[in-house]
Protein backbone atom coordinates (compact mmCIF):
# COMPACT_ATOMS: atom_id res chain seq x y z
CA UNK A 1 0.00 0.00 0.00
CA UNK A 2 1.55 3.41 -0.77
CA UNK A 3 0.81 6.40 0.12
CA UNK A 4 2.50 9.62 -1.66
CA UNK A 5 3.58 12.92 -0.50
CA UNK A 6 4.77 16.27 -1.98
CA UNK A 7 8.33 16.04 -0.61
CA UNK A 8 8.74 12.30 -0.85
CA UNK A 9 7.51 8.78 -1.56
CA UNK A 10 6.68 6.83 1.66
CA UNK A 11 6.00 3.16 1.18
CA UNK A 12 3.81 1.97 3.88
CA UNK A 13 4.11 -2.15 4.51
CA UNK A 14 0.65 -3.09 6.25
CA UNK A 15 1.86 -5.92 8.79
CA UNK A 16 0.47 -9.97 8.59
CA UNK A 17 -1.76 -10.96 11.35
CA UNK A 18 -0.37 -13.13 13.85
CA UNK A 19 -3.87 -15.14 13.40
CA UNK A 20 -3.47 -15.27 9.64
CA UNK A 21 0.39 -16.13 9.67
CA UNK A 22 0.21 -20.17 9.21
CA UNK A 23 3.95 -20.80 9.98
CA UNK A 24 3.24 -19.08 13.57
CA UNK A 25 1.17 -21.09 14.53
CA UNK A 26 3.10 -24.42 13.28
CA UNK A 27 5.75 -22.90 15.85
CA UNK A 28 3.35 -22.98 18.37
CA UNK A 29 1.56 -26.41 17.91
CA UNK A 30 4.86 -27.73 18.33
CA UNK A 31 5.57 -26.22 21.43
CA UNK A 32 2.24 -26.66 22.62
CA UNK A 33 2.94 -30.31 24.74
CA UNK A 34 6.18 -28.51 26.44
CA UNK A 35 4.15 -25.46 27.53
CA UNK A 36 1.32 -27.69 28.91
CA UNK A 37 3.80 -29.52 30.80
CA UNK A 38 5.29 -26.43 32.36
CA UNK A 39 1.76 -25.65 32.88
CA UNK A 40 1.08 -28.30 34.57
CA UNK A 41 4.20 -29.87 36.56
CA UNK A 42 5.45 -26.22 37.35
CA UNK A 43 2.94 -23.74 37.54
CA UNK A 44 0.09 -25.65 38.73
CA UNK A 45 2.07 -27.13 41.56
CA UNK A 46 3.32 -23.33 42.65
CA UNK A 47 0.06 -22.38 42.63
CA UNK A 48 -1.50 -25.27 44.65
CA UNK A 49 1.79 -25.11 47.18
CA UNK A 50 1.25 -21.20 47.90
CA UNK A 51 -1.54 -22.05 49.66
CA UNK A 52 0.41 -24.47 52.39
CA UNK A 53 1.12 -21.22 54.91
CA UNK A 54 -3.07 -20.68 54.93
CA UNK A 55 -3.35 -24.02 56.33
CA UNK A 56 -2.63 -26.54 58.94
CA UNK A 57 -1.07 -28.82 56.74
CA UNK A 58 -1.22 -32.54 57.32
CA UNK A 59 1.16 -35.19 55.20
CA UNK A 60 -1.82 -37.66 55.24
CA UNK A 61 -4.07 -35.51 54.19
CA UNK A 62 -2.28 -33.65 51.55
CA UNK A 63 -2.46 -29.77 50.63
CA UNK A 64 -6.26 -29.64 50.11
CA UNK A 65 -7.24 -31.95 52.19
CA UNK A 66 -5.76 -29.67 55.30
CA UNK A 67 -7.61 -27.89 57.09
CA UNK A 68 -7.64 -24.16 55.93
CA UNK A 69 -6.74 -22.09 59.06
CA UNK A 70 -6.55 -18.05 57.90
CA UNK A 71 -3.20 -16.16 59.04
CA UNK A 72 -2.62 -18.57 61.60
CA UNK A 73 0.74 -19.85 60.55
CA UNK A 74 1.31 -16.14 60.53
CA UNK A 75 0.82 -15.01 63.92
CA UNK A 76 3.79 -16.57 65.39
CA UNK A 77 6.18 -15.05 63.55
CA UNK A 78 5.58 -11.53 64.98
CA UNK A 79 5.38 -13.05 68.48
CA UNK A 80 8.19 -15.37 68.87
CA UNK A 81 11.27 -13.82 70.39
CA UNK A 82 13.62 -16.04 68.65
CA UNK A 83 12.27 -14.96 65.35
CA UNK A 84 12.92 -11.14 65.84
CA UNK A 85 16.62 -12.27 66.66
CA UNK A 86 16.64 -14.63 63.28
CA UNK A 87 15.36 -11.43 61.44
CA UNK A 88 18.23 -9.24 63.02
CA UNK A 89 20.93 -11.89 61.82
CA UNK A 90 19.46 -12.41 58.55
CA UNK A 91 18.99 -8.35 57.72
CA UNK A 92 22.31 -7.34 58.73
CA UNK A 93 24.24 -10.05 56.84
CA UNK A 94 22.24 -8.89 53.77
CA UNK A 95 23.09 -5.56 54.42
CA UNK A 96 26.99 -6.69 54.90
CA UNK A 97 27.26 -8.53 52.41
CA UNK A 98 25.38 -6.59 49.53
CA UNK A 99 28.16 -4.11 50.17
CA UNK A 100 30.93 -6.09 50.85
CA UNK A 101 30.53 -8.48 47.90
CA UNK A 102 30.78 -5.93 45.12
CA UNK A 103 33.77 -3.53 47.13
CA UNK A 104 35.80 -6.74 47.19
CA UNK A 105 34.65 -7.76 43.95
CA UNK A 106 35.55 -4.05 42.15
CA UNK A 107 38.72 -4.15 44.41
CA UNK A 108 40.38 -7.46 42.57
CA UNK A 109 38.98 -6.31 39.45
CA UNK A 110 40.84 -3.39 39.49
CA UNK A 111 43.83 -5.18 40.64
CA UNK A 112 43.75 -7.55 38.01
CA UNK A 113 43.68 -5.30 35.42
CA UNK A 114 46.67 -3.31 36.32
CA UNK A 115 48.04 -7.20 35.46
CA UNK A 116 50.11 -6.41 32.36
CA UNK A 117 52.07 -10.09 32.16
CA UNK A 118 48.87 -12.50 30.53
CA UNK A 119 50.78 -15.57 32.10
CA UNK A 120 50.78 -13.76 35.75
CA UNK A 121 47.29 -12.67 35.10
CA UNK A 122 45.98 -16.35 33.97
CA UNK A 123 47.43 -17.83 37.12
CA UNK A 124 45.81 -14.91 39.14
CA UNK A 125 42.47 -15.67 38.02
CA UNK A 126 43.30 -19.57 38.29
CA UNK A 127 43.67 -19.46 41.75
CA UNK A 128 40.65 -16.91 43.00
CA UNK A 129 38.54 -18.44 41.06
CA UNK A 130 39.29 -21.82 41.40
CA UNK A 131 37.34 -21.83 45.13
CA UNK A 132 33.68 -20.87 43.58
CA UNK A 133 33.61 -24.03 41.39
CA UNK A 134 34.22 -25.98 45.03
CA UNK A 135 30.86 -27.27 46.84
CA UNK A 136 29.98 -25.66 49.69
CA UNK A 137 30.40 -29.43 51.74
CA UNK A 138 34.25 -28.95 50.69
CA UNK A 139 34.37 -25.75 52.11
CA UNK A 140 33.07 -26.53 54.87
CA UNK A 141 35.41 -29.74 55.50
CA UNK A 142 38.32 -27.44 54.67
CA UNK A 143 36.61 -24.63 57.62
CA UNK A 144 36.69 -27.31 59.88
CA UNK A 145 40.38 -28.31 58.87
CA UNK A 146 41.34 -25.05 59.96
CA UNK A 147 39.14 -24.17 62.64
CA UNK A 148 39.15 -27.89 64.64
CA UNK A 149 39.09 -27.39 68.39
CA UNK A 150 41.50 -30.53 68.62
CA UNK A 151 43.62 -30.93 65.45
CA UNK A 152 42.96 -27.71 63.70
CA UNK A 153 45.77 -26.26 61.74
CA UNK A 154 44.53 -22.63 63.69
CA UNK A 155 45.32 -24.15 66.35
CA UNK A 156 48.24 -26.08 65.55
CA UNK A 157 49.90 -22.81 65.15
CA UNK A 158 48.53 -21.40 68.47
CA UNK A 159 49.56 -24.29 70.26
CA UNK A 160 53.38 -24.51 68.64
CA UNK A 161 53.42 -20.67 69.61
CA UNK A 162 53.12 -21.86 73.30
CA UNK A 163 49.44 -20.99 73.43
CA UNK A 164 46.55 -22.40 74.30
CA UNK A 165 43.51 -23.99 72.08
CA UNK A 166 41.15 -21.86 70.80
CA UNK A 167 37.31 -23.64 70.13
CA UNK A 168 35.29 -21.32 68.31
CA UNK A 169 32.54 -23.16 67.78
CA UNK A 170 31.68 -22.15 71.49
CA UNK A 171 32.19 -18.35 70.25
CA UNK A 172 29.22 -16.72 68.58
CA UNK A 173 31.09 -13.55 68.43
CA UNK A 174 34.02 -14.95 66.37
CA UNK A 175 31.41 -16.13 63.67
CA UNK A 176 30.38 -13.13 61.69
CA UNK A 177 34.21 -12.63 60.96
CA UNK A 178 34.61 -16.00 60.35
CA UNK A 179 31.46 -16.05 57.70
CA UNK A 180 32.45 -13.07 56.37
CA UNK A 181 35.85 -14.09 55.32
CA UNK A 182 34.37 -17.50 53.93
CA UNK A 183 31.78 -15.93 51.80
CA UNK A 184 34.77 -13.24 50.38
CA UNK A 185 37.16 -16.02 49.56
CA UNK A 186 34.25 -18.25 47.88
CA UNK A 187 32.78 -15.89 45.77
CA UNK A 188 35.10 -13.11 44.92
CA UNK A 189 37.10 -14.92 42.10
CA UNK A 190 33.37 -15.67 39.74
CA UNK A 191 32.17 -12.29 41.53
CA UNK A 192 35.21 -10.01 40.49
CA UNK A 193 35.30 -11.19 36.84
CA UNK A 194 32.18 -9.58 35.60
CA UNK A 195 33.75 -6.04 36.29
CA UNK A 196 36.91 -7.59 35.09
CA UNK A 197 35.47 -8.13 31.75
CA UNK A 198 33.75 -4.65 31.84
CA UNK A 199 37.02 -3.11 32.36
CA UNK A 200 38.53 -4.86 29.24
CA UNK A 201 35.66 -2.91 27.32
CA UNK A 202 36.72 0.35 27.99
CA UNK A 203 38.50 2.26 24.66
CA UNK A 204 41.77 2.40 25.34
CA UNK A 205 42.50 5.67 23.91
CA UNK A 206 40.96 7.44 26.75
CA UNK A 207 44.04 5.84 29.15
CA UNK A 208 46.23 7.07 26.51
CA UNK A 209 44.74 10.93 26.49
CA UNK A 210 44.81 10.80 30.37
CA UNK A 211 48.72 9.67 30.46
CA UNK A 212 49.68 12.60 27.85
CA UNK A 213 47.53 14.88 30.16
CA UNK A 214 49.62 13.78 32.84
CA UNK A 215 47.39 11.64 34.49
CA UNK A 216 48.79 8.54 37.18
CA UNK A 217 47.89 5.27 37.81
CA UNK A 218 45.17 6.44 40.44
CA UNK A 219 43.64 9.12 38.62
CA UNK A 220 42.82 6.86 35.56
CA UNK A 221 41.50 4.32 38.13
CA UNK A 222 39.65 7.18 40.00
CA UNK A 223 38.41 8.88 36.90
CA UNK A 224 38.26 6.32 34.12
CA UNK A 225 37.92 2.70 35.32
CA UNK A 226 35.52 3.20 38.21
CA UNK A 227 32.99 5.68 36.58
CA UNK A 228 32.55 2.71 34.14
CA UNK A 229 31.67 0.16 36.51
CA UNK A 230 29.04 1.74 38.11
CA UNK A 231 26.13 0.58 36.32
CA UNK A 232 27.34 -2.99 36.56
CA UNK A 233 27.40 -1.86 40.24
CA UNK A 234 24.33 -0.79 40.60
CA UNK A 235 22.48 -3.75 39.06
CA UNK A 236 24.60 -5.97 41.71
CA UNK A 237 23.06 -4.04 44.40
CA UNK A 238 19.47 -4.09 43.01
CA UNK A 239 19.69 -7.69 42.29
CA UNK A 240 21.58 -8.90 45.79
CA UNK A 241 18.96 -6.22 48.05
CA UNK A 242 16.60 -9.18 48.51
CA UNK A 243 19.38 -11.24 50.46
CA UNK A 244 17.98 -8.33 53.29
CA UNK A 245 15.63 -11.26 54.01
CA UNK A 246 17.38 -14.35 52.18
CA UNK A 247 21.05 -15.27 52.35
CA UNK A 248 23.01 -18.13 51.44
CA UNK A 249 21.47 -21.60 52.96
CA UNK A 250 24.90 -23.19 52.48
CA UNK A 251 26.85 -20.25 53.83
CA UNK A 252 25.06 -20.46 57.39
CA UNK A 253 24.18 -24.05 57.85
CA UNK A 254 27.54 -26.27 56.29
CA UNK A 255 29.90 -23.87 57.25
CA UNK A 256 28.85 -23.07 61.17
CA UNK A 257 27.66 -27.00 61.19
CA UNK A 258 24.45 -26.26 62.13
CA UNK A 259 25.83 -25.87 66.21
CA UNK A 260 23.08 -24.51 68.20
CA UNK A 261 25.49 -22.78 70.58
CA UNK A 262 26.46 -20.84 67.67
CA UNK A 263 23.02 -20.24 66.40
CA UNK A 264 22.91 -16.67 67.77
CA UNK A 265 25.47 -15.19 65.26
CA UNK A 266 24.83 -17.51 62.73
CA UNK A 267 20.89 -18.82 62.45
CA UNK A 268 19.24 -16.79 59.60
CA UNK A 269 15.63 -17.20 57.73
CA UNK A 270 17.24 -19.53 55.26
CA UNK A 271 18.00 -22.13 58.38
CA UNK A 272 15.52 -21.82 60.58
CA UNK A 273 13.04 -22.84 57.67
CA UNK A 274 15.26 -26.06 56.67
CA UNK A 275 14.84 -27.09 60.47
CA UNK A 276 11.36 -26.17 60.54
CA UNK A 277 10.44 -28.46 57.40
CA UNK A 278 12.80 -30.74 58.88
CA UNK A 279 10.95 -31.23 62.16
CA UNK A 280 7.59 -31.64 60.31
CA UNK A 281 6.34 -27.85 60.77
CA UNK A 282 5.83 -27.39 56.94
CA UNK A 283 2.86 -24.60 57.59
CA UNK A 284 5.24 -22.45 59.63
CA UNK A 285 8.44 -23.58 57.66
CA UNK A 286 6.35 -22.27 54.02
CA UNK A 287 4.77 -18.89 55.99
CA UNK A 288 8.04 -17.58 56.84
CA UNK A 289 9.12 -18.42 52.99
CA UNK A 290 6.32 -16.85 51.50
CA UNK A 291 7.01 -13.78 53.62
CA UNK A 292 10.37 -14.11 53.03
CA UNK A 293 9.88 -14.29 48.89
CA UNK A 294 7.29 -11.22 48.89
CA UNK A 295 9.69 -9.52 51.25
CA UNK A 296 12.45 -9.58 48.64
CA UNK A 297 10.35 -8.95 45.67
CA UNK A 298 9.16 -5.87 47.20
CA UNK A 299 12.77 -4.74 48.25
CA UNK A 300 14.10 -5.10 44.72
CA UNK A 301 11.44 -3.54 43.03
CA UNK A 302 12.31 -0.40 45.58
CA UNK A 303 15.60 -0.50 45.36
CA UNK A 304 15.50 -0.38 41.79
CA UNK A 305 13.16 3.12 42.20
CA UNK A 306 15.62 4.71 43.69
CA UNK A 307 18.61 3.97 41.76
CA UNK A 308 15.60 5.02 39.08
CA UNK A 309 15.21 8.48 40.65
CA UNK A 310 18.90 8.68 41.47
CA UNK A 311 20.56 7.73 37.56
CA UNK A 312 17.69 6.72 35.23
CA UNK A 313 19.84 4.84 33.11
CA UNK A 314 21.32 2.64 35.77
CA UNK A 315 18.56 0.94 36.66
CA UNK A 316 16.71 -2.65 35.66
CA UNK A 317 13.49 -1.38 34.49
Amino acid sequence: MRKENKDNLKIVVKKKSIWKDTNTWSLLLLCLPAIIGYILFYYVPIAVSLTIPFRDYKFSRGILGSAFVGLKNFKWIFTSSSMLEIIRNTFLYGLWFMFLGPFTNVMLALLLFEVRNRKALKAYQTVVTFPNFMSFVVVGFITYAILSPTNGFMNQIITGLGGDKVDVYIKPGAWPLILSLVNIWKHIGMGSMMYFASLMGIDTSLFEAAEMDGATRWHKMRYISIPHLVPLICIYIILGVDQLVGGSFDLFYIIPRDVPLLYDTTDILSTYVYRALANGTYAMGAAVGLLQSAVGMLLVVIANLIVKKISPDNSLF
